[in-house]
C-alpha cells in the first residue's frame, strides 16, 4: 500500500490535529484526542477496490470518537472490519465493548455512535465497504457490532488470516483478481457474522437473519443454474415460498429482482476480466444463468448504463 499521510513530517504541536485531518480524510468524521502531545505519531496507507478502501493504520495511544453531531452532518453508510495487527483495541457500540489484540478482528458502524481507545501504540489493517455489499451477503448484522471475532474459532481464525493476505495481496495482482479476492472475503466475512447469529436463534430478529442469510447463500451459490427458482431456494433453506419472499421483502427487494442483480454484477465482472476476453459474452451471460443475449444486453444496459459490449471495450475499467 502507498502512504497517504504521515505525521512525522509535521511539527510535534501540529501532529495531533494533522492527524485528524487525516483520519476524516481516510475514513468518515471523526474526533481524535490523545495525551501523547509532541509524541504523537500515526502514519496511513491505502488501497481501494472498487467501493471498498483497505487501510493499514499504526500509531500511538488515542481515543477516538464518531459523535451524533458528525453522524448528522454526514450521509456515509459504511461497515468497518478493523483486523487486529499488534497492541490492543477497545471498540464501544450499541452498548457493547469489544477488545480485540492481535488476530482478532471487529466490525462498527458508521451510522450510529462509536469510541474506540488504544491505550498503547497499534497497528490496524481495515476494510471499510459500503453497508449493502455486506447486507445483502447477511442481511442485518446489528447485533454483531463491537463483538470480538477471536482467533480460537477456527472459521473466525480462517477469516481474520484471509483478510490479512488479502490486504497484503492487493496490489500485486490485477484488478479483477483483486475484486475476486475482495469478493471472496465478503464472503467469508458473512459466513462468519451468520454463525454467530446461528448461536443466537432463540431471538426472532435474529432468528430471521440467519434464515435469510441461508436463503441468500444458497441463491449465490446457484446463481449459475438456470433452473434457479423461488420454490428450490426456500426447500433448500428449509421454508416456504411464502415466507422465503416476506425475507427479501424485508429487504426491499424481491427473489426475481435480487438473483437478476447479482447475475448481472458477475457478469459485467467478467466481461472487464482481461482472462475471459476470449470468451463470447453470450457465453459469460449463459454461464451465470441468463438464457436470453437480448434480454441479458438490455438489462445489463438499463442496470449500467453502457451494453455488454461497450463495458469490455472501455479502458481503464
Amino acid at each position: 500500500m502507498a502512504v497517504v499521510l504521515d505525521t512525522s513530517s509535521c511539527l510535534p504541536e501540529r501532529r495531533l490535529a494533522a492527524w485528524q485531518d487525516i483520519v476524516c480524510d481516510t475514513f468518515v468524521g471523526l474526533d481524535c484526542k490523545s495525551d501523547m502531545r509532541g509524541a504523537f505519531w500515526g502514519a496511513v496507507s491505502q488501497s481501494r477496490i472498487g467501493q471498498v478502501a483497505l487501510t493499514q493504520v499504526d500509531s500511538t495511544a488515542q481515543r477516538v470518537f464518531r459523535t451524533p453531531s458528525r453522524i448528522a452532518r454526514a450521509s456515509e453508510d459504511f461497515v468497518l472490519m478493523a483486523l487486529g495487527n499488534n497492541g490492543v483495541n477497545g471498540v464501544f457500540q450499541d452498548g457493547r465493548e469489544a477488545i480485540v489484540s492481535t488476530g482478532q478482528f471487529v466490525i462498527y458502524d458508521t451510522t450510529r455512535p462509536y469510541e474506540l481507545r488504544f491505550d498503547d501504540s497499534f497497528s490496524q489493517t481495515i476494510f471499510q465497504m459500503p453497508r449493502k455489499l455486506l447486507q445483502q451477503r447477511v442481511g442485518s448484522f446489528d447485533g454483531l457490532t463491537a463483538t470480538t471475532f477471536a482467533g480460537d474459532r477456527p472459521l473466525e481464525r480462517l477469516t481474520y488470516d484471509f483478510a490479512r493476505n488479502v490486504s497484503k495481496t492487493i496490489e500485486l495482482v490485477d484488478a479483477a483478481a483483486a475484486s475476486r479476492l475482495l469478493d471472496q472475503t465478503l464472503d467469508l466475512l458473512a459466513m462468519t457474522l451468520a454463525d454467530r447469529l446461528h448461536g443466537r436463534l432463540q431471538d426472532q430478529s435474529v432468528h430471521r437473519s440467519a434464515l435469510l442469510y441461508r436463503l441468500k447463500n444458497h441463491i449465490l451459490t446457484h446463481l449459475a443454474d438456470p433452473e434457479l427458482s423461488l420454490p428450490r431456494a426456500a426447500a433448500a433453506t428449509g421454508i416456504s415460498p411464502r415466507y422465503a419472499s416476506d425475507l427479501m421483502a424485508a429487504e426491499q427487494t424481491s427473489f426475481r429482482s435480487y438473483v437478476q442483480t447479482q447475475r448481472l454484477e458477475r457478469c459485467k465482472r467478467d466481461l472487464a476480466d482481461p482472462a475471459y476476453q476470449a470468451r463470447h459474452i453470450g457465453e459469460i451471460a449463459f454461464a451465470w444463468g441468463f438464457n436470453d443475449l437480448a434480454h441479458f444486453s438490455r438489462i445489463f444496459k438499463q442496470r449500467f448504463g453502457v451494453s455488454p459490449r461497450e463495458w469490455r471495450e472501455q479502458p481503464g475499467k
